[in-house]
């Protein structure tokens, strides 16, 4: 018995992996919005209500390559950050920033379903909050470090945050523990820089313009380090 529902599990999983990798590939090329399970089955040559006693609605579907998508990055950006030294905090900064864009670039319609246009008619469940945090309980990790070592320092360029943002850098210092609101404020811009670039590099914004990407992008990325208050 103990045997059968383990062959069983093994089955269930393996197909359940197969449906999420012909997902991703029907992402390319008909986006999120048109992902359909029945193309899926058909891909598979399932019959469509077999398919449902996998992923009950587009929706499950949608949630578990979104689920996969943030923990594949999560797991790329807890790698970068391990093989770096501790104390170097600027270096975990640049190989975190590169390890999301190398995933980025190898998986951009992923990326997209993570960081693009909100698919029509669907809203993500709590379930998807933990693999979305990991990357960015990392980065937070980088700058409560450098702040604790002393590393962290004030650019100069910034203005204080304003006092309406105190609400707001309370919440975010779960993740930034022990710094100030303009600490937090200057990460934010940082964290956020990182993704606006990826935005535009993978949706074309850079086509024809910006053509040796990768050095551009590492200047980006120490510029923002810059502005945190990271030696540089």
């Amino acid at each position: 018995m103990s045997s059968s529902r383990t062959a069983r599990e093994r089955v269930r999983a393996e197909l359940t992996r197969e449906i999420t990798d012909i997902a991703r590939r029907h992402l390319a090329t008909e986006g999120a919005g048109g992902l359909s399970l029945r193309a899926v089955a058909r891909e598979m040559g399932m019959v469509s209500s077999a398919i449902y006693r996998y992923f009950p609605s587009r929706d499950e579907l949608l949630t578990a390559l979104i689920i996969d998508g943030y923990n594949a990055i999560g797991e790329a950006v807890e790698n970068a950050d391990a093989a770096c030294p501790r104390e170097d905090h600027t270096g975990r900064w640049l190989a975190v920033c590169h390890a999301v864009r190398d995933w980025a670039l190898a998986h951009p319609h992923e990326y997209a379903l993570l960081y693009g246009s909100p698919v029509p008619g669907y809203k993500a469940p709590q379930d998807t909050i933990a693999a979305a945090a990991r990357g960015t309980i990392v980065y937070g990790r980088i700058v409560s470090d450098a702040h604790q070592a002393g590393a962290l320092n004030s650019p100069g360029i910034c203005p204080p945050a304003p006092a309406a943002f105190s609400e707001d850098a309370a919440r975010v210092r779960t993740i930034v523990p022990d710094v100030s609101d303009d600490v937090i404020a200057r990460a934010l811009i940082a964290w956020t820089g990182l993704f606006g670039w990826l935005s535009f590099e993978l949706f074309g914004q850079f086509n024809n313009v910006i053509f040796d990407r990768t050095t551009a992008f590492d200047h980006s990325m120490r510029c923002h380090a810059a502005m945190l208050g990271l030696p540089v």
